[in-house]
């Protein structure tokens, strides 16, 4: 068999997928392989270009793989659809992902380390505690109309104002009851989501890169852990404004003819992480309403002319690229290997 100059892998749960190529781009290896078999392959595999779909499991995968002294390569799932020459099949997908790996200039995805997909872990199980306290607190909201009780809007004054309507004694027994273990369990939600508040904070302030990222304007524990953590190896990026497309905050373009138009932000990549830059955005334009903060006569400035939406979006844009330069400059002072 002619020597494997690159590997694509299709993975899945149980049964994978393998398409190899020599370094003239023919076929060469063709295998299905169970879940226990992969890493015993290719530990008798000649060290070589691995492709893998940045998909869940993908990272573990390549981690393990790279321990092997493959070098292995993540590529977003989206840019390896127009190399699917036939139909969807985990086949198919295999020799897709071993063609696009093969191309100049494809942007990867940086391999997470266990730690960083770690605090992620954090952020998305405090996420998912977030969505099920607005939803219980929609829930009775939504009861306590049928009651004649409207609420205000807002947590805490949620929480004022069913106290209230609580004591008042208006309401019949039975619902009072549902009511206040609906309550329990919303307390019991505010302490897990506080608790991990407090573990991604000693996380932010323990993490170099995190600590640096927290003397930016707007950016706080939980925005400073995120970025270290989902942007991996930040020399991946060009530049600041590459990162920030990559965020999807910058404009959509459709050029042609020379004629150049923008749209609104592309809105590309990890949806949690934009939301928290603009929430911190947002924070920075109320501190530079009261003169406060080092980007005042900035925001002043672009406030004249755009609306405050599209201001907090262009703040966050700034802040993205602050935070590469930041993570690029700590990236820059580690010691070779």
């Amino acid at each position: 068999m002619s020597k494997v100059a690159r590997v694509g892998i299709d993975i899945a749960k149980q049964v994978f997928l393998i398409h190899g190529v020599d370094d003239k781009g023919n076929t060469v290896l063709r295998k299905k392989l169970k879940r226990n078999e992969v890493l015993d392959f290719f530990s008798q595999t000649p060290a070589t270009v691995i492709g893998i779909e940045a998909c869940g499991g993908s990272h573990y995968w390549a981690r393990e793989l790279s321990k092997q002294a493959h070098i292995v390569k993540l590529i977003s799932p989206q840019f390896v659809t127009p190399y699917r020459r036939k139909g969807k099949n985990d086949a198919n997908d295999a020799e897709a992902i071993c063609e696009a790996i093969s191309r100049p200039g494809m942007n990867l995805v940086a391999i997470k380390s266990e730690e960083q997909q770690s605090i992620l872990m954090a952020h998305r199980v405090r996420e998912q505690l977030v969505s099920d306290r607005t939803s219980l607190i929609n829930q009775m909201r939504g009861h306590l109309m049928e009651f004649g009780v409207v609420l205000p809007i807002g947590r805490r004054t949620f929480q004022k104002g069913i106290g209230d309507a609580l004591a008042e004694d208006l309401l019949p027994v039975l619902v009072v009851n549902m009511l206040h273990e609906m309550l329990v369990r919303l307390s019991r939600l505010n302490e897990e989501i506080a608790d991990l508040d407090t573990r991604i904070e000693v996380w932010a302030r323990q993490d170099k890169v995190a600590s640096r990222l927290m003397q930016l304007d707007g950016v706080g524990p939980l925005t400073a852990s995120a970025l270290v953590a989902t942007t991996g190896n930040s020399s991946v990026f060009k530049n600041g404004r590459q990162f920030a497309a990559w965020l999807g905050l910058v404009p959509s373009q459709y050029s042609s003819g020379g004629k150049n138009k923008l749209g609104s932000i592309t809105k590309r990549g990890d949806r949690y992480l934009r939301k928290l830059l603009v929430h911190g955005a947002r924070t920075v334009l109320l501190m530079a309403s009261r003169n406060k903060g080092n980007h005042c006569e900035w925001i002043q400035s672009l406030r004249e002319r755009r609306p405050e939406n599209v201001v907090a979006v262009a703040m966050a844009a700034k802040q993205a690229r602050a935070a590469w330069a930041v993570m690029m400059d700590d990236h820059r002072s580690q010691p070779a290997l």
